[in-house]
């Protein structure tokens, strides 16, 4: 998980093979993700893009996340919350290029839907206790409801959560582990269909839509 190019993307990357403006970085990156090195260095852009879009530091920040996202810097939002934690490996406050790579190959059509699992699983184990509460399921079902504007009555959102863990929490202790996480997956994929972004098999055709337009905020 370094940030230093490995010994192997070294070796591998031949004068005939490695592109003129191709950094180490990126060969690196490349050789340890879904990613080409064209695709990393079009990644590279896009970070850049949206480092500068509020503080321009080329570091990402979470109102930088949110306004890429969401298209809005101010708005508390829980799920944001748990994407910029989970995409900030190093927990220094910011997303590094390295971080941002590596956090948006999960999301790859080619990685292993088992890679997607565990990251959703940690997505969701908002207290970061190895396991999924009652109440932390319920605040990110409250958290995805409300980013979709829609609202649904406490009764509704009780019976969605009480109606998941009976089947989802096969011990019975009130709480989901990994392995109950992962077999609940197993048996229904579509709860994967939002940790895969399409657009990424080919990201040097066109940015995705939250790419921000126009002039970067001040």
């Amino acid at each position: 998980m370094g940030c230093g190019p490995s010994k192997r993307a070294k070796e591998s990357a031949t004068p005939e093979a490695k592109p003129s403006s191709a950094s180490a970085e990126h060969i690196a990156l490349a050789s340890e993700t879904p990613f080409t090195v064209s695709e990393v260095e079009s990644l590279d852009e896009l970070f850049n893009k949206l480092s500068t879009s509020v503080i321009k530091d080329a570091l990402i920040h979470k109102e930088e996340l949110q306004l890429a996202l969401f298209q809005n810097s101010k708005k508390n939002n829980l799920f944001l919350d748990r994407m910029f934690d989970l995409f900030d490996i190093n927990r220094n406050g910011h997303i590094e290029f390295e971080e941002f790579v590596r956090s948006l190959a999960v999301f790859h059509p080619k990685t292993p839907d088992a890679v997607k699992a565990s990251y959703a699983f940690k997505l969701y184990d908002l207290r970061q206790t190895g396991y999924i509460e009652r109440l932390e399921l319920k605040e990110m079902v409250l958290a995805l409801l409300s980013e979709s504007e829609l609202n649904l009555s406490e009764d509704i959102v009780e019976m969605i959560v009480d109606k998941t863990f009976a089947e989802v929490d096969a011990k019975g202790e009130g709480r989901i582990d990994e392995e109950e996480w992962k077999d609940y997956v197993a048996k229904n994929p579509l709860m994967l269909k939002n940790m895969t972004l399409p657009y990424l098999m080919d990201i040097t055709a066109s940015f995705p839509s939250f790419v921000l337009k126009g002039e970067a905020h001040d």
